[in-house]
């Protein structure tokens, strides 16, 4: 349902309400009013929702284009320690605890 059809439907239920007599009006008007509320109140939640996923996958995307980096970089060290050989293999570990 549109929100254009829900305001009509909710409209034309007024109307029949306002036909009744009055004594019957009161609580029917309130449930509508607290219809209208609730109605609203799901509409702004949907609207967050959304929003929050948008933020979502714009955060998803920017981790996969850090991780597609990542993986680049790490595979071009890869090559650049092997094509020097063993040269790194054979010194000791940097010991900057031992400062």
């Amino acid at each position: 349902m549109t929100e254009k059809e829900f305001q009509d439907k909710l409209g034309e239920l007024m109307q029949q309400i306002d036909r009744l007599p009055a004594d019957q009006r009161g609580d029917l008007h309130r449930l509508v009013d607290e219809t209208k509320g609730r109605h609203d109140r799901v509409k702004k939640t949907v609207a967050e929702l959304q929003e929050a996923l948008d933020y979502l996958r714009l955060s998803v995307k920017y981790l996969v284009f850090d991780l597609e980096a990542t993986r680049r970089e790490n595979e071009y060290l890869r090559k650049l320690v092997e094509s020097k050989g063993g040269e790194y293999r054979d010194q000791p570990p940097d010991d900057a605890d031992d400062r």
